[in-house]
């Protein structure tokens, strides 16, 4: 068996994260016609095309797609194996960490969190960057470090991740909402008007399963993308939204907030991250920033109790959908 050009890996890589055969060049530090001769061997060797013509540019074929993000972990692990070992000076460390993550975690974790990175490596920056949905996209390409969320069968099954906590569903209103007067029993809870959170453009979740298992609906006047527009809405009116406790610690303050009258499942909020960043010492020092930080704050939450009995996610698990 004819042993394999294992050199040919950095050239599909790189034509694989470029699309572009110039593009690509430049980034080997080659010329567009030895990028091309190398594409031809790679075409030969693997008997797929890999880039065809579409108008003025090239597009990966089904068989590159297939293998863009394993043929990218191998040349990130053949790095790692031949890069001199370092020890990570985190006085000396330059360099911004990029976050995606809702408002709500921002808002509550996000001043420990800063805390934390200038107390330990001053010149490192924190970038929050706004989750408008679960596309893994961000994490593949490297624009994103980091990502906090919800695992679920839409999570790209390469991804790394984390549990940090478990939290769970609760009803917050405005300081004297007809609600603050009076038992919140369910048919109470299902009159009101509500705001219902769902960034996936849907208007049922797992509040109202439960509900209608004992014969209610609730009224929801509105859909917003975010907990944070549902709370800012919630505390101007007499909508009521239900939120996750934890998550929004921070933006319920001076709301009146309640336990939810129906049995709702509880939701666990963990970290997510490319593989390439697994072996990376200062992107390891971040992400033990964050489960650090999580911990001991919702560890000094007072809070109804909540099962923190955290288990450790690998990339194939499947967690509760937030459908609120």
């Amino acid at each position: 068996m004819t042993t394999p050009d294992f050199n040919l890996l950095l050239t599909l890589d790189a034509l694989l994260t470029e699309s572009s055969v110039a593009r690509a060049a430049r980034r080997l530090h080659l010329s567009p016609s030895a990028m091309s001769r190398a594409l031809a061997r790679l075409r030969d060797t693997m008997g797929d095309p890999l880039l065809v013509r579409a108008g003025r540019g090239l597009v990966p074929t089904p068989r590159a797609l297939e293998i863009r993000d394993q043929v990218s972990e191998l040349v990130q692990g053949i790095e790692t194996v031949l890069r001199p070992a370092e020890k990570l000076d985190l006085a000396q460390l330059v360099r911004t960490f990029s976050m995606r993550t809702s408002e709500g975690f921002a808002e509550t974790f996000g001043p420990r969190l800063i805390a934390r990175i200038n107390a330990e490596a001053p010149g490192v920056r924190l970038h929050f960057v706004q989750k408008p949905n679960k596309d893994s996209t961000p994490l593949r390409n490297g624009t994103i470090d980091l990502e906090t969320g919800v695992v679920d069968l839409a999570t790209a099954p390469e991804l790394r991740t984390q549990a940090l906590f478990r939290d769970r569903f609760i009803g917050a209103v405005r300081r004297g909402h007809p609600l603050c007067k009076q038992d919140i029993t369910p048919e109470h809870f299902a009159a009101g008007g509500h705001v219902y959170v769902s960034r996936r453009g849907l208007d049922k979740g797992s509040v109202d399963q439960a509900l209608q298992q004992i014969g209610l609906q609730r009224r929801i006047l509105t859909i917003v993308d975010g907990f944070a527009t549902a709370l800012a809405l919630a505390r101007n009116s007499d909508l009521i939204a239900t939120v996750p406790e934890r998550h929004t610690d921070s933006l319920r303050d001076g709301m009146y907030s309640f336990p939810m009258p129906v049995p709702t499942p509880e939701i666990t909020i963990s970290m997510l991250w490319h593989p390439r960043q697994d072996a990376d010492l200062a992107h390891r020092w971040f992400r033990a920033c964050v489960r650090d930080v999580c911990t001991k704050q919702i560890g000094e939450q007072s809070t109804l109790p909540i099962n923190d009995t955290i288990p450790q996610w690998d990339a194939s698990s499947s967690e509760q959908k937030a459908e609120e």
